[in-house]
């Protein structure tokens, strides 16, 4: 996968930037953690600015966190409990964990999305609850975009900073990646076998 994103962001630039941040929120295991750091990488050798790929990054992300909110405000609680009902263990979960959820959200709101653009994974999901809880769009908007705006700006200023240093570690990067999606599967695949509806 490292080799890849590297070849895809040397050739597409801060489109290429933009579209794999994009499909970072969309698909979950393309992982931003290898992304940005690269895209930094590159704007170090001079061949990217790296404010232009701050704000790229940014861009795709927030398209990508605006679709999984629209998602969520069209699905609504209602809807995604009776989901959950039908489908639980394939959801991994149950409608008494989407109300527990809900209320969740419904007490952090803005914090919750702020500090879940900053966690891996989470950030994906962060936005669905904030659609189905109805979230005010400019509030899930400022928030997603604060939050996102810091991880991206971290991850390729590592990338940056790091340099030439950054090519000793690109050998740990592709198997990192891979375990990183292959424990993705199997924590699934483990709430799938020993998943317990509730009410």
């Amino acid at each position: 996968m490292f080799d890849w994103i590297t070849g895809f962001v040397r050739q597409a630039g801060y489109g290429g930037v933009f579209l794999l941040m994009l499909a970072e929120n969309v698909v979950p295991p393309i992982p931003s953690e290898l992304i940005m750091p690269l895209a930094g990488f590159a704007a170090a050798r001079g061949h990217l600015s790296i404010l232009l790929v701050v704000l790229a990054g940014t861009a795709g992300s927030l398209l990508g966190a605006l679709l999984w909110y629209v998602i969520g405000r069209r699905l609504g609680l209602e809807r995604l409990k009776r989901l959950a009902a039908r489908h639980g263990r394939w959801l991994t979960l149950s409608p008494d964990d989407v109300a527990r959820a809900d209320d969740w959200f419904g007490r952090h709101g803005g914090k919750a999305v702020f500090f879940g653009r900053l966690v891996p994974t989470v950030r994906t999901l962060i936005s669905v609850p904030a659609g189905i809880n109805s979230m005010p769009l400019p509030s899930f908007f400022a928030w997603s975009t604060l939050g996102t705006l810091v991880w991206t700006a971290l991850l390729a200023g590592a990338g940056f900073l790091l340099q030439s240093q950054y090519e000793l570690v690109a050998d740990y990067l592709n198997p990192a990646s891979t375990v990183l999606i292959a424990l993705i599967v199997a924590w699934y695949l483990y709430r799938v076998m020993t998943f317990r509806g509730g009410a």
